[in-house]
């Protein structure tokens, strides 16, 4: 029985055998301690009655423990030396279908529903290349396709803002918007050296679990705008930068008041809720008010 793909002797093998290098433009780095990858696997929330996407499956280390606890996976491969490589190297696990795409040029919508034709859930897990985790992660998020869990390793400087508390120098527009959406835990770090070749930065697994917001944001396009004004120049008053995103001073002054907000904060101190106060006086109150 061969030894698990992450292992730094299989993995040896692996690149040998292929003649295999990593590679930089594709965000390449090969997880060399099969521990990491069977936790990830574990977290990932799959079972026998769930299917996982998952972006980048590299030779398929964290692919192989996936296709242990779910029902089957569906993994997107961007560069043209891997198909040969994962189907050799996962030959043994049947429920595993590795889709030869760029994920960021994939139906994630048809995908995700021609899923759960058979299975009860969609998940994603992924180890996902950093030069690129953000668009992944947005595709995601935007499409608005039923995928209740997603579960990605990332650059720890990214995973430190998605995660931010307010007040804290990571939180950002970034911070508020995927935290209006989801739940949002870092439930792993990983340090820079289970990886051939060793990154520069630790990593950290992510997870995001969606929910049901208490306070729904009629237009969440303009909701997110707004959010993305406030924060446009961070050293600026919440004033400054609104006025700005508005073009109108005394607008900006009377909707600020009207939301209960001092015109002196900074947008890296508001919470979410009053975000949400801010939206709704600048649109959904203004729209009542003209109905």
């Amino acid at each position: 029985m061969n030894k698990p793909i992450a292992t730094m002797a299989r993995t040896n093998e692996i690149l040998e055998k292929y003649d295999l290098y990593a590679k930089k433009n594709f965000g390449q780095n090969f997880i060399i301690e099969p521990g990491i990858v069977e936790k990830i696997a574990r977290l990932s929330k799959a079972d026998e009655h769930s299917a996982v996407i998952e972006i980048g499956p590299g030779i398929g280390a964290l692919t192989e423990q996936l296709a242990h606890v779910a029902g089957q996976v569906l993994a997107f491969e961007i560069d043209d030396r891997l198909i040969d490589v994962l189907a050799d190297t996962l030959s043994a696990c049947l429920n595993v279908t590795v889709v030869h795409q760029d994920f960021l040029e994939a139906d994630l919508n048809a995908t995700v529903s021609q899923l759960k034709t058979t299975w009860d859930q969609v998940l994603v897990c992924a180890n996902l290349p950093y030069y690129i985790t953000t668009p992944i992660l947005f595709k995601i998020f935007e499409s608005k396709a039923d995928i209740p869990v997603i579960t990605v390793m990332m650059q720890k400087e990214v995973a430190d803002r998605f995660t931010a508390s307010v007040s804290t120098k990571d939180y950002n527009a970034l911070s508020v918007i995927v935290q209006y959406q989801y739940q949002v835990q870092t439930v792993m770090k990983i340090p820079k050296t289970i990886f051939n070749p060793r990154p520069a930065v630790d990593s950290a697994v992510v997870q995001f679990t969606k929910k049901q917001p208490d306070r729904i944001a009629g237009d969440e396009a303009l909701f997110f705008a707004l959010v993305k004004g406030c924060f446009k120049q961070r050293r600026k008053t919440l004033y400054n930068n609104f006025r700005e995103y508005l073009q109108d001073k005394e607008k900006a002054m009377r909707l600020l008041n009207e939301a209960g907000l001092e015109p002196s904060l900074r947008a890296e101190t508001m919470t979410l809720d009053q975000f949400l106060d801010l939206y709704e006086v600048t649109y959904e109150t203004k729209s009542l008010r003209e109905n």
